[in-house]
């Protein structure tokens, strides 16, 4: 994940990057099938994992025996992507970054950007570094991935007007958290701005607030053209279907073209 703290605008809450409750909130791993698809024939192909979190998609992938790098600005989740590998038995380079100024000196043959990251990059500014860092690291002929949300404004709105329960689980350390939230949606900035209302052990903890730079799907399309990308696919779900007026993702496949 990632987190603007150079002008401190939007300020993600310390329990956003708690691993175990982290990884209880996201133990999905329907993406996973799609990202493997577009893997390297060659397990000799070096893998860059932007925004790996801690580790759902990047230990898996490391485990069918690929080279896999993991990158993140948050070191508690790499804390706990580094305990879990461990435990896995996998050997994976989790290095901590910002993905707007990285520079790994190394060059892979496909880099991906997975689970809605990009929507913590709050200007287009940030985006296109972004951008411009996965070129840097990305070999010719390679291919870059990414996934986000298909802007649903219906379900913005309705989310606005009350609070509202959305998971209840227990963490690896005991803990029996519930969450509920509210949004606000800020206009001008295109900003989703979320209150997740934590509740643990059955008492209340506190309020937690998590910011989404919402891309609209013309607009984004425009941006990965403009900064040198060639868009090969672009699918609404991880089964590959097409994207459409109601598909809750973009999820894109491309390749450099500058």
């Amino acid at each position: 994940m990632l987190e603007d703290k150079k002008e401190n605008t939007y300020s993600v809450g310390d329990l956003i990057y708690d691993g175990s409750i982290y990884d209880g909130m996201n133990t999905s791993l329907a993406d996973l099938d799609f990202y493997k698809r577009w893997l390297p024939k060659n397990k000799e192909a070096r893998i860059l994992e932007l925004c790996c979190g801690t580790g759902r998609l990047t230990i898996p992938i490391a485990k069918d025996g690929f080279h896999i790098t993991g990158v993140d600005y948050t070191p508690s989740m790499l804390e706990k992507a580094n305990k879990k590998a461990s435990e896995a038995g996998v050997t994976i380079d989790f290095i901590e970054g910002d993905i707007r100024n990285l520079d790994l000196q190394e060059q892979y043959d496909l880099v991906f950007i997975p689970f809605n990251s990009i929507h913590h990059l709050y200007k287009n500014e940030d985006l296109f570094k972004a951008f411009s860092v996965v070129k840097k690291h990305l070999k010719k002929g390679g291919l870059f991935l990414l996934d986000c949300f298909n802007p649903n404004i219906q379900f913005i709105v309705e989310s606005e007007k009350q609070l509202k329960k959305v998971i209840q689980y227990t963490t690896d350390d005991g803990r029996n958290v519930e969450i509920k939230e509210i949004m606000t949606y800020e206009s001008a900035a295109q900003i989703n701005h979320i209150e997740w209302h934590y509740f643990i052990n059955g008492t209340f903890d506190s309020v937690q607030d998590i910011y989404m730079r919402m891309f609209f799907s013309q607009e984004l399309d425009t941006y990965l053209k403009i900064n040198g990308f060639d868009i090969i696919h672009k699918f609404g779900s991880f089964e590959s279907a097409a994207f459409a007026d109601d598909s809750e993702k973009q999820i894109f496949v491309c390749q450099q073209t500058i």
